[in-house]
């Protein structure tokens, strides 16, 4: 048990190492969504409807940025509420756990984003560059008609290196340690950061605190995220794990963020490919450094087949660790 927060029938890591079993096998439930809204879409319609109301461009800077840090505290408070409120009832049901293992695996995106960044390699395949543009826009906030088929391939493999600290270590690290109240919580502030998180005109002060937040909620998940790439890459065919362990000490400070730098270098590292560089956001180029500059950015299709490889098995071994914590709590006696 982490924290005390045993759930009827089940303890945490039982219902995690459960919750990543499901996701792996079926995914989010895609089709139900179609009928109701994701929890996540329910998170993002309401801070939308709260930046319109409270971040209008007439006001100065300083009020935006108060308003900002008011709706990340408002947001953090109705999250974590609601994460005591289903993990009390997941209490007091019978086979309660079921519930809060639905919203663990809703909340874990290993399955959906490896879909995501294997539709990219396909449509790249299939129908050429344009094809792969349309993939990759849905998965990264950059321009995409300022990508070659190289560019495409680059971003997707960004994506799913920063997206498996983000999108799934940080989940269950956060469930873990605080359970439905903590996932919740982190969830509600990524999901605020990927809205509102941007240093542009709009954004730069309100959405500041929300930034902040999130830096510091994914500060160790995502150093979490590369050790396993790094690991991961032992049992990758022409995984480099040296050169992963070595990209990562020195170039995963080189992001403009200062966790997803991290991961992505360790993949770098891995793959012997060069990430990052220069790329266009809304019109403008950001001149970023390369991560893993010693190595070709020359990368296609393959490159984000052996990418997304090295993301099942570090999802892999982060199961077994959780499985070896389910373990650990079924010998003291709490299933």
């Amino acid at each position: 048990m982490l924290l005390g927060f045993e759930s009827a029938g089940l303890a945490p890591p039982v219902i995690l190492f459960l919750a990543l079993l499901l996701d792996a096998l079926v995914g989010e439930f895609g089709p139900l969504f179609r009928v109701i809204p994701h929890p996540v879409a329910w998170i993002g319609a309401l801070v939308g409807w709260l930046d319109r109301r409270l971040n209008r461009a007439r006001r100065s800077d300083r009020a935006r940025a108060v308003r900002g840090f008011l709706v990340l505290v408002f947001m953090i408070a109705l999250a974590a509420a609601a994460g005591w409120g289903l993990h009390d009832l997941a209490q007091r049901v019978p086979h309660g756990w079921a519930l809060e293992l639905v919203v663990v695996t809703l909340l874990v995106a290993q399955r959906s984003l490896f879909d995501h960044v294997r539709a990219v390699a396909r449509a790249l395949e299939r129908d050429g560059l344009s094809g792969g543009r349309a993939a990759v826009a849905k998965i990264v906030g950059r321009d995409p008609e300022t990508l070659d088929s190289h560019g495409v391939s680059r971003a997707a493999v960004e994506s799913l290196a920063e997206s498996f600290g983000d999108g799934v270590v940080a989940p269950v690290f956060w469930y873990l340690l605080l359970g439905l109240p903590g996932l919740l919580v982190y969830k509600t502030v990524n999901t605020m950061d990927s809205m509102i998180g941007y240093r542009t005109e709009r954004h730069a002060a309100f959405g500041r605190a929300s930034a902040r937040c999130d830096d510091v909620l994914n500060y160790l998940p995502a150093r979490i995220a590369a050790a396993l790439i790094v690991v991961a890459s032992l049992f990758v065919p022409r995984g480099r794990p040296g050169a992963s362990l070595r990209v990562m000490a020195r170039d995963g400070g080189k992001h403009r963020s200062p966790n997803a730098g991290w991961p992505e270098a360790a993949m770098a590292g891995a793959l012997a490919v060069a990430l990052a560089g220069p790329r266009a956001y809304g019109g403008t180029t950001e001149n970023e450094p390369w991560v893993g500059a010693e190595f070709s950015a020359q990368i296609g299709p393959p490159d984000i087949r052996r990418a997304l490889y090295l993301f099942a098995v570090a999802c892999l071994i982060e199961a077994v660790i959780v499985a070896a914590l389910a373990s650990l709590t079924l010998s003291d006696g709490v299933l």
